[in-house]
């Protein structure tokens, strides 16, 4: 019996968290049906098959472009009775989170976010859950037999496994109930790289002093291909755009490096970070608390060490 799973994607690309979610199912060992909704290029569907997915559907109605979550996990709901499957995994996230909820209430399934780890089922099916914000973790017995599993980002590696598969047109019937809640505007972030996609992030904070000194942080971003991002005193200050803002209050990331500038460390800036695999603090502050988080730290001047790092950094490329 295959498990499904949703892909997420935006402008026509599948989301790198979803290639994550498809690789934990592969690693589920049950075989992979991957679905995705709305406009997808044709490339990044067939691409699915390299990350262990045996089947790709593709419901491309364009009322499916706008991520109405009635929509999708009603989709969700008839793809998984026609797979016959009793699984579905998906991505946590703004949009992922709500559908799984919302499917699992559909289909009376068992439910588990900020999944980590790859079931257990020695005795039962129980899932690691990262909880308090990545300070703790708890084992969770699925006990119904359909389940939904959100999986936290960097939970699986996506690497290849296989080769691509040709995607499958998947027709659906649209109720107009599910389109009772309609999208009326949207503001998107903007940038190379998009913060929660994002493998690295450079952070910056009220050390940099004012917005007109965001141009080494922009630099060095550039150089190592990361987002940027900042902390929430700096987003109120409007120094940066909103959605820059990372914490518990803004963007959760788990990149694999997370570099932050200027930014003393308190505890909601942390539980937005904590799940990153590696952190470096510089700071000319010796006592800041982001310090006793960091993996690595430089205690120095934001505006002397930024610049060589950028400068050794291109120098090695």
């Amino acid at each position: 019996m295959p498990v499904l799973v949703f892909v997420e994607s935006a402008e026509g690309k599948v989301k790198k968290t979803s290639l994550e979610a498809v690789a934990y199912a592969h690693a589920m060992g049950q075989g992979v049906t991957a679905i995705a909704l709305g406009n997808v290029d044709k490339e990044e569907l067939e691409a699915l098959g390299t990350y262990g997915a045996q089947k790709v559907l593709h419901a491309s109605d364009s009322k499916l472009n706008d991520g109405i979550i009635q929509a999708y996990a009603s989709v969700l709901v008839k793809a998984l009775q026609d797979e016959q499957a009793d699984i579905l995994v998906l991505a946590n996230s703004s949009l992922g989170t709500p559908v799984a909820a919302r499917v699992a209430a559909k289909i009376s399934a068992s439910l588990a976010s900020n999944v980590v780890e790859l079931p257990n089922t020695s005795a039962g099916f129980a899932v690691k859950r990262s909880i308090y914000t990545g300070k703790a973790f708890m084992q969770v017995e699925l006990k119904n037999q359909k389940k939904v599993i959100g999986i936290k980002k960097n939970a699986a590696e996506a690497k290849a496994v296989g080769l691509p598969v040709q995607a499958t047109p998947y027709a659906v019937t649209l109720n107009d109930a599910d389109f009772a809640v309609k999208i009326t505007s949207s503001e998107k972030a903007t940038g190379e790289v998009l913060l929660p996609e994002a493998n690295i992030v450079v952070s910056g904070g009220r050390g940099m002093k004012g917005p007109e000194h965001w141009g080494i942080l922009e630099e060095l971003a550039k150089t190592l291909h990361a987002a940027t991002g900042c902390s929430k005193p700096v987003s109120d200050m409007h120094w940066r755009p909103h959605h820059e803002h990372v914490g518990q209050t803004g963007v959760k990331v788990a990149p694999q490096l997370y570099i932050a500038v200027g930014i003393s460390g308190a505890i909601q800036h942390l539980a937005g970070v904590n799940s990153s695999k590696c952190i470096v603090v510089i700071n000319k502050d010796a006592d800041a608390p982001f310090f006793k988080a960091a993996d690595y730290g430089i205690v120095g001047d934001a505006f002397d060490v930024v610049p060589k790092l950028t400068a050794a950094i291109k120098a090695i490329k």
